[in-house]
């Protein structure tokens, strides 16, 4: 099973301010388990570079990215 292991944080729904990160690399490790290494290297790399770029960032790290900002800005580098 992959997923993320976090709260439901239900103050948070609807307002597009979760982190999707983690959802995001627990897909990616699912993508390495499943063979997809090159898929996953990439998802993974991507989600790096977004980070250490520090441009988008959702409230949790300090900045005011929604959620569908900082999951656009990981698929635009894939």
């Amino acid at each position: 099973m992959f997923e993320p292991i976090h709260g439901s944080a239900p103050k948070y729904a609807g307002k597009g301010i979760a982190n999707p990160i983690g959802t995001i690399l627990a897909g990616q490790m699912l993508l390495d388990h499943i063979g997809e290494k090159k898929a996953a290297a990439d998802l993974e790399k991507a989600v790096y570079t977004v980070l250490t770029e520090r441009k988008v960032r959702t409230p949790d790290l300090g900045g005011k990215a929604t959620t569908s900002q900082i999951a656009d800005a990981i698929a635009a580098k894939l």
